[in-house]
């Protein structure tokens, strides 16, 4: 389940909440009982290993095949 993150726009209390995708927001602060919002940032992901790059999904065979005609017109 995903954690959301909430302000209130009274008192500026900040705090995060595990909900489910279903689950409807928040709308009162628990500490003054003001109007909340949710507080939108960035997401967090990294991409680590192979086949992320332009390069890790060719194969040995067309990666030489593209540098002969490169050596071909280079010497042309």
């Amino acid at each position: 389940m995903p954690t959301y993150e909430y302000a209130c726009t009274e008192c500026g209390h900040a705090f995060d909440a595990v909900q489910s995708f279903s689950d409807a927001a928040l709308t009162e602060c628990p500490e003054c009982g003001g109007k909340l919002r949710k507080v939108f940032s960035a997401a967090g992901v990294v991409f680590k290993g192979s086949g992320f790059y332009r390069t890790d999904s060719r194969s040995t065979t067309s990666t030489s095949s593209t540098s002969s005609p490169q050596t071909s017109s280079t010497s042309a």
